[in-house]
């Protein structure tokens, strides 16, 4: 089994760190550990941590996991429930 690669981003101003799987338990795919530093929220998970199994060669194609990452989280920024949710933030909500 091959050592993980573990990286760190930022994203808007969050932290993010990455563990990357290639070929996790020598199946055909690989996987991802996101978690979000500092109990920040981000749009791919509700709680800060994400593990994600996605086919082999996925993330190679798109840049690597920090490049992968970056994209969804783009990707899913763009979605409504995290335009509200990003708003309702930024004008801190007393209620």
């Amino acid at each position: 089994m091959s050592a993980p690669v573990t990286s760190q981003i930022d994203w808007r101003g969050v932290r993010i760190r990455i563990v990357f799987w290639k070929r996790r338990w020598k199946s055909d795919f690989d996987h991802l550990e996101i978690t979000a530093m500092d109990d920040a929220q981000i749009p791919i998970t509700e709680t800060g941590y994400r593990s994600h199994f996605l086919p082999d060669g996925i993330v190679e194609e798109h840049g690597g996991p920090e490049a992968y990452v970056l994209a969804w989280l783009d990707h899913e920024a763009e979605k409504d429930v995290w335009k509200q949710k990003a708003e309702a933030a930024r004008q801190l909500c007393l209620f």
